[in-house]
């Protein structure tokens, strides 16, 4: 199923979204192993809902990185962006998700001057923990793209290595090498 939505601006807010609300990154999921993470965020508030975000892994590396405030020896795409940001004076002042159209989250990167700068939603997520900024959704996108989660099992390792797939296959790999043919019930 796919979403049309477009959030409703006002001429008098110079592109700001109207009604939007705060919104909390509650983590990452694999809903089936092979298949794109989720970025999940939910409604702190309220009707507590949850937006469900498909994001590449790359993507969900570096909101893992931010969420938990991860420094690496050498800054990554997201640390750049806000270096670059600081060198000119700028700092992210907020996040907004603004729109979902033809099934895909569009997001802005409200500036500390009030540009604002279109962006993915996983870059702009993960840029604006990093900076400490409040994320915010219009209400409109949680009105129509919000769905019903249950977490049927956490993971007992940090979101980091869940989504490591070249561990999981090295894991897997020294296990297969520790079966004996006597392990085999035949």
């Amino acid at each position: 199923m796919f979403w049309v939505l477009r959030a409703r601006r006002s001429p008098y807010t110079e592109g700001a979204v109207v009604s939007v609300i705060p919104i909390e990154v509650v983590g990452m999921a694999v809903p089936v192993p092979g298949e794109a993470p989720l970025m999940l965020l939910r409604e702190p508030d309220g009707a507590r809902r949850w937006l469900a975000i498909m994001i590449g892994y790359g993507e969900a590396e570096a909101l893992v990185r931010a969420r938990e405030q991860i420094a690496q020896p050498r800054p990554g795409t997201i640390e750049l962006l806000g270096d670059v940001l600081s060198a000119f004076g700028q700092g992210v002042a907020a996040v907004e998700l603004t729109e979902v159209r033809d099934g895909i989250f569009y997001a802005d990167l409200v500036l500390v001057d009030g540009t604002r700068v279109s962006a993915r939603p996983s870059d702009a997520v993960a840029l604006g923990l990093r900076q400490g900024a409040p994320i915010r959704v219009a209400e409109e996108v949680l009105d129509v793209a919000s769905v019903q989660l249950e977490v049927e099992q956490e993971a007992e390792r940090p979101a980091a290595d869940v989504l490591d797939t070249e561990a999981e296959v090295a894991r897997f790999r020294a296990e297969l090498d520790g079966i004996r043919p006597e392990d085999f019930d035949l």
